[in-house]
């Protein structure tokens, strides 16, 4: 399970790089936020197929259930939304330092 954690970071990370290359391509010097949000996506997903899952496979009769099953859920998104959005972020900020360190005035 650590091995499918280190991929995930692994995959934020070189997107978050990707995505922020493309920007400074574009001449968008506007990469703060954006390096966050591009990695930190993938907790929209997890959100989503929860639901999907509860809906499909779950059989929740009440809807105290329900309402715990989607704040938790919601509650393990958000998390997901910082952790990898953070990781994203210092990748992004690592290329960043590495490229216009290279650079030579």
């Amino acid at each position: 399970l650590f091995l499918v954690l280190v991929i995930l970071w692994l995959t934020c990370a070189e997107i978050t790089v990707v995505m922020c290359y493309f920007q400074l391509c574009c001449e968008d010097y506007h990469w703060w936020w954006r390096s966050y949000v591009s990695s930190g996506c993938c907790s929209i997903y997890l959100f989503l197929y929860s639901l999907y899952y509860a809906k499909s496979k779950l059989q929740m009769a009440r809807g105290v259930a329900v309402a715990l099953y989607v704040g938790y859920m919601l509650i393990v998104s958000y998390s997901m939304f910082l952790i990898t959005g953070s990781v994203g972020f210092l990748a992004a900020y690592w290329f960043i330092r590495k490229i216009y360190g290279a650079v030579k005035i």
